[in-house]
């Protein structure tokens, strides 16, 4: 499957001149270095999970966050499902499904820590049950995790740039 770009925007978290492509794609681009991970689960009800970061600016979103050293795409994003919504599941449980590519405009400034075509992936899971209650690991940064409908998560993630990927996940057809 070729990649579908669902959306084009820039985001005010990316200081540089940029463009973010919102990509469905069931793989990782040519070219860009993956620097986050982040995974939308669901549930059988089609609950989705959010950790709430607590940090100015934060605040409700699908758990993820940076790879480690070493670390691959996919076990990033089943540490960071584990540390910020407290599910553990097994990195063989996740589907790639797209991402946000963000391709620098100019040319990257000395004090710009990411790279010039950065990745940022996007995972997902659905559990053949419901979510059980869950909390994030308390070293994390989250200060709670709760399953929610989709109105709810619209709510609270108000203007994320990654709903067009949770749109795309729920609107597809289901097969088997």
């Amino acid at each position: 499957m070729a990649a579908t770009v669902l959306d084009s925007l820039t985001v005010p978290w990316v200081r540089p001149s940029h463009r973010m492509d919102i990509v469905l794609s069931p793989d990782l681009p040519e070219g860009y270095e993956v620097t986050t991970a982040f995974v939308i689960a669901l549930d059988a009800a089609d609950r989705m999970l959010l950790s709430r970061v607590d940090r100015p600016g934060r605040g409700w979103s699908v758990p993820g966050g940076h790879l480690d050293a070493g670390e691959t795409p996919v076990v990033a994003a089943a540490r960071e499902l584990a540390e910020e919504g407290g599910l553990e599941l097994p990195p063989e449980r996740l589907t790639l499904i797209g991402g946000q590519q963000i391709t620098l405009l100019v040319p990257r400034p000395a004090d710009y820590h990411y790279p010039a075509r950065a990745y940022m992936a996007f995972y997902a899971v659905r559990l053949d049950g419901p979510g059980e209650p869950t909390s994030p690991d308390p070293d994390s940064e989250c200060g709670a995790a709760e399953w929610v409908d989709r109105d709810e998560v619209v709510r609270r993630t108000s203007g994320a740039d990654w709903l067009p990927l949770l749109t795309a996940l729920l609107d597809r057809p289901t097969t088997g």
